[in-house]
C-alpha cells in the first residue's frame, strides 16, 4: 500500500506539471486552432534561463523564475506578432511547420550556447524531503503541486472574469463573429502565445528539479504531455488539466508496476494507449465538443 501511495503522489505531482504544459497547448489551439509544437522548446529555454540566472549569475531563485517567465512570455508574444501574424490566410499546415521550425531552432540554439551537459538549476529546495506514513515527499514535488494549482486557478479566474479572458473565449467560439463585434482577435492570439511561454517556463522549472536537471532532452517531456490535450479535448483548458494529471499518474504507476516482459520503457507508451482507449469511447476527448455542422 505504501508503494502505491508513493507512486500515486509522484504521478500526481508529475501530472500537475504536465497540466501546465498541456494548458499552453490548449490555450494556443483554442485561440488560433494551431498546435504549438514549439511548446517543448519553450519549456527547455525557460529552464535554462532560470539555471543561468540563479545558478550562474547568482540572482535569487524566485527572481530568476519571474525574469525567465517574463522573457519567454514576451518572446511568445513577439513571435506571434512578427511571424505568425504574417501568415494569416495560409493553410494551418504552414503555421504548424513554422512552429516545428521554431522548436528545432530553439533546441539547437540551447545546445550550441550551453552545450550537451547537464546544468545546475539553482533551486532552493534541492533534494530536501520529508516523510509522512512511509510516503516520501520531496519539496520540489510539493512546490510543483502548489505552484501548478495557484497558476491554474489564476488562469481560470482570468479566463472567466477578465475582459481579455472573455475575448479569448469569444474568439475560440467564433473568430469571425468576435472580430465583427470589436474583439481584438490579434491581441488575443498574441496573449495566448504569451501565456504558453509563461506556463512552459514554470513547467520546465519543476521538470528540471530533483532528481533531474536542465539538459537538452528536457523539451521531450512535451511529447509525453501532448496526449493530455488529446485525451482531455483539444482547445479545452479544463481537459488539459485533467488530461495532464491522468497522464502523469498513468506514467508513474506503469513505471512502478510494469511487468518484465513489457521491457524497460513501456511507461512511455502507456499514456498513448490510455489516450487511444479514451478516444475510442469519446472521439473528441473527455471535455471536447463535437464541431457544429450545418445541415
Amino acid at each position: 500500500m505504501t508503494q502505491f501511495l508513493q507512486l500515486a503522489f509522484d504521478g500526481f505531482a508529475l501530472g500537475c506539471v504536465y497540466a501546465l504544459i498541456a494548458l499552453g497547448f490548449a490555450v494556443v489551439y483554442r485561440a488560433s486552432e494551431v498546435i504549438n509544437f514549439a511548446q517543448g522548446a519553450m519549456l527547455l529555454v525557460g529552464a535554462y534561463l532560470v539555471s543561468l540566472f540563479a545558478a550562474y549569475a547568482g540572482l535569487p531563485f524566485w527572481f530568476s523564475v519571474i525574469l525567465a517567465v517574463a522573457i519567454l512570455a514576451a518572446a511568445g508574444v513577439l513571435f506571434q506578432m512578427l511571424v505568425l501574424r504574417r501568415t494569416l490566410g495560409q493553410p494551418l499546415f504552414t503555421i504548424v511547420m513554422i512552429t516545428i521550425g521554431l522548436s528545432i531552432a530553439m533546441t539547437a540554439g540551447v545546445d550550441a550556447v550551453f552545450g550537451p551537459n547537464q546544468r545546475l538549476l539553482g533551486d532552493p529546495w534541492g533534494s530536501s524531503r520529508f516523510q509522512v506514513g512511509g510516503v516520501v515527499f520531496t519539496w520540489v514535488e510539493v512546490w510543483g503541486v502548489i505552484s501548478a494549482f495557484v497558476l491554474l486557478a489564476a488562469f481560470f479566474v482570468f479566463d472567466r472574469y477578465s475582459r481579455y479572458g472573455l475575448a479569448m473565449r469569444a474568439t475560440a467560439a467564433d473568430p469571425e463573429a468576435a472580430l465583427a463585434v470589436g474583439v481584438p482577435v490579434r491581441r488575443v492570439h498574441a496573449l495566448a502565445w504569451g501565456i504558453a511561454g509563461a506556463v512552459a517556463t514554470i513547467g520546465g522549472v519543476f521538470l528540471a528539479g530533483f532528481p533531474n536537471s536542465p539538459n537538452p532532452q528536457l523539451g521531450d517531456a512535451a511529447l509525453l504531455a501532448f496526449p493530455a490535450i488529446i485525451l482531455g479535448g483539444l482547445g479545452s483548458p479544463v481537459g488539459a488539466v485533467v488530461g495532464g494529471i491522468i497522464i502523469g499518474v498513468v506514467q508513474v504507476l506503469t513505471s512502478g508496476y510494469e511487468p518484465s516482459w513489457t521491457g524497460n520503457n513501456f511507461y512511455e507508451v502507456a499514456p498513448y494507449i490510455v489516450m487511444i482507449a479514451v478516444l475510442l469511447a469519446k472521439p473528441y476527448g473527455l471535455f471536447g465538443t463535437r464541431p457544429a455542422e450545418r445541415l
